[in-house]
């Protein structure tokens, strides 16, 4: 039996869990989200907890058994708390801020870059150079802050781009100048 799909989701204060059709319910404060689970396995709810289990012993009931119970674990969380991820803008006249509905970059490019905030994430910015996506859903604020980070990843050199704030970036020497 997996060892993570056998352990118990509990469910916080302020959280609402009901499960019907393939189908578990999740509703808060922070919004609703559904999360679909395929027939390999069972959801159920009991007492103040979310139990997982699995019909069969079949490889991919197996597989799906742990992975539905850390995808319900993830968004029960999101719902209380929320997700956050940080990153850092290093760079001369590298800048973010947030406009209306859009966040704002400027990272050395003939023009700045506008990056539109989608529904139930929210954008922070500390200092120009600090930048705090939040949101319920684990999977997109991993997003969002990836697709940031690509328009300009820190370079080995100097160190000028964008980087997580806890990313260790190798860096390298440059020439030396000598023949």
């Amino acid at each position: 039996m997996s060892r993570i799909g056998r352990l118990p989701v509990k469910i916080p204060k302020g959280v609402k869990v009901s499960v019907q059709d393939g189908r578990v319910l999740l509703e808060s404060s922070k919004g609703k989200v559904t999360q679909e689970y395929t027939p390999e396995v069972a959801v159920k709810v009991e007492g103040d907890n979310v139990v997982v289990t699995r019909a069969d012993d079949s490889r991919k009931a197996k597989s799906l058994h742990g992975l539905y119970r850390n995808l319900l674990k993830n968004t029960i969380i999101g719902l209380s708390d929320g997700f956050s991820r940080s990153l850092v803008i290093s760079g001369v006249g590298y800048k973010a801020e947030v406009k209306g509905k859009s966040l704002v970059l400027t990272l050395g490019y003939s023009t700045p870059i506008e990056y539109p905030i989608p529904a139930g994430v929210t954008m922070e910015v500390d200092a120009n150079t600090k930048i705090t996506v939040k949101g319920a859903d684990r999977q997109q604020v991993g997003q969002i802050a990836s697709e940031i980070r690509n328009f300009r990843p820190v370079e080995p050199y100097k160190g000028k781009g964008i980087k997580y704030e806890n990313e260790y970036v190798r860096r390298k020497v440059g020439k030396s100048g000598i023949k």
